[in-house]
């Protein structure tokens, strides 16, 4: 039997499924997605082990089985994705492949980047690249096939919780400086702020940790995607919560005033612990930035929103893919907490 992989086949979140009408449903207070992911697919899947991850390699199941950021991951025929990106009214606003740590990758996302930039859709294409198994020459490549911005998902803010989350620390094969010089060669190739960064809260970190990595990529010329860490079912951080509300809010408003340059980590008091006191700057501007709502919305390429892929749909949504509503933003007042 002919197995389902890339670059024939892909697999798309199941709010891509239901954008292009491969499944029915309905989202959560009418939330739209505006950016298809589309995700490479192999028998083998991934040779990466990270703790955290749906697609690690050593979590129960086939790789086509397997959830990743909470939700089903369907495989389609790209010729049919490309059908339907041209005929339905989706309202997309971006497509962005997802690599996985395969050899077999990089030559396939080139492939499917070129099948994008034929098909003349007119929606911009972003990756998100695995830097264990590319090089500078192969990010130029991409960039030819209409590729407009990189992300990179570093995840983890100190290299301590990098070797054990992605590291030696599972048998994995990543490491901590291989993905920040990844940052530094995607700037070579595509410039500043044209490079995001992911980061996710929730894996054991200090709220002064992150913000201090939050603060290395910025100062670098990094965009910051945030992410809540979410367990996925049998994987090796099945046991673990999501971070409490509170930190992530705090950390959401850390990012935008640091990308705003509103806020340095030298202006915020932290606890012994390391946890935000008092941001340190004019409480009136604070609360024309809370009341704003954007820093509780999505960060990531523009267009980019990925409803409800790191919480369930509810009154506590994470990220926001839509603006907040005046109780929403009543709700993240009560859930920042500062001390």
């Amino acid at each position: 039997m002919h197995s389902k992989e890339s670059p024939e086949y892909l697999r798309i979140s199941l709010a891509g499924a239901i954008t292009l009408g491969f499944r029915r449903g309905r989202f959560y207070r009418n939330a739209r997605l505006h950016c298809l992911n589309l995700l490479l697919t192999y028998t083998e899947g991934c040779r990466g082990n990270c703790a955290y991850c749906g697609l690690s390699v050593e979590r129960e199941g086939t790789y086509e089985a397997k959830s990743f950021i909470r939700v089903d991951w369907p495989t389609y025929p790209l010729d049919e994705i490309l059908y339907r990106l041209r005929r339905e009214e989706h309202g997309l606003k971006r497509i962005c492949i997802s690599m996985i740590t395969n050899p077999r990758a990089i030559s396939d996302t080139k492939l499917v980047s070129q099948r994008i930039l034929e098909a003349k859709l007119d929606l911009p294409l972003s990756l998100l690249i695995a830097p264990t198994i590319l090089t500078l020459p192969d990010l130029a490549e991409m960039k030819k096939y209409g590729v407009d911005r990189l992300g990179i998902a570093i995840d983890t803010t100190t290299e301590d919780i990098f070797r054990q989350m992605r590291g030696e620390g599972v048998k994995g094969p990543h490491r901590w400086e291989t993905y920040w010089e990844a940052v530094r060669a995607a700037f070579r190739v595509f410039g500043k702020k044209k490079v995001g960064v992911h980061l996710i809260v929730g894996l054991g970190e200090a709220e002064k940790e992150m913000v201090m990595c939050i603060q290395r990529a910025h100062s670098m010329g990094a965009g910051i995607h945030l992410f809540s860490f979410y367990p996925e079912t049998n994987s090796s951080l099945s046991h673990l919560s999501p971070p409490p509300l509170g930190q992530y809010r705090r950390i959401q408003l850390a990012q935008y005033l640091t990308e705003k340059d509103l806020l340095a980590v030298d202006d915020i008091s932290f606890s012994e612990e390391g946890n935000i006191l008092n941001f340190g700057i004019d409480r009136e501007v604070l609360d024309k930035v809370i009341q704003a709502g954007r820093p509780f919305k999505t960060s990531g390429c523009p267009g980019c929103n990925r409803p409800y892929a790191n919480s369930r749909p509810g009154p506590e949504i994470r990220n926001y893919p839509f603006s907040p509503r005046r109780e929403d933003i009543e709700r993240v007042r009560e859930q920042i907490c500062l001390g």
